[in-house]
C-alpha cells in the first residue's frame, strides 16, 4: 500500500495488488499435485489365479428414439411402429434380456411414448430405461 504524505497531484494506490500472491498459490498446487502423486506409491501384488470362467459380456442395449413429430428411430434408422413391434420380439427371442434406452424428445406425444412402451412389454422386455439430460 502507499500512502500520500504531500501535496502531490498523483493518485494514491487504494487496491492491493494480487498477481503475485495467484502467483504463489499456482507454484503451491503444481508443489501439492506432484507431492500428492510421488507420495502415493502403487502396492506391487502379484493377484491369485483362478479358474473360474469369463463372464458373457452384458447385452447390447436398445436405443429407441422418439422425436417431436411422433417419428420412431432404432438406433439412427427410422422405422414405422409394426417394425419396432416385430424387431423388439426379435431381440426378445435371442434369449437375452437387453434392455431398451427410450430417448424421447420433450415435445413428443405421449401416444408414441406409450405405445412403444407398450410394445416392449408386449416382447418380454422388461429393463427400459429413459435418457434424459
Amino acid at each position: 500500500m502507499a500512502f500520500q504524505l504531500g501535496d502531490d497531484d498523483s493518485q494514491s494506490m487504494s487496491e492491493m495488488n494480487l498477481i503475485p500472491l495467484i502467483d504463489i498459490m499456482l507454484v503451491l498446487m503444481i508443489i501439492f499435485l506432484l507431492t500428492a502423486t510421488v507420495l502415493n506409491p502403487t502396492v506391487p501384488l502379484e493377484l491369485p489365479k483362478t479358474s473360474a470362467a469369463l463372464n458373457e459380456a452384458p447385452p447390447e442395449a436398445i436405443q429407441i428414439s422418439i422425436d417431436k413429430d411422433a417419428g420412431i428411430f432404432w438406433d439412427s434408422d427410422a422405422i414405422s411402429m409394426e417394425e419396432l413391434e416385430a424387431r423388439l420380439q426379435q431381440q426378445s427371442a435371442g434369449g437375452k434380456d437387453p434392455s431398451v434406452q427410450l430417448h424421447a424428445d420433450k415435445d413428443s406425444k405421449y401416444d408414441t411414448v406409450a405405445q412403444v412402451l407398450a410394445a416392449a412389454s408386449q416382447a418380454g422386455l422388461t429393463k427400459i430405461a429413459f435418457v434424459n439430460e
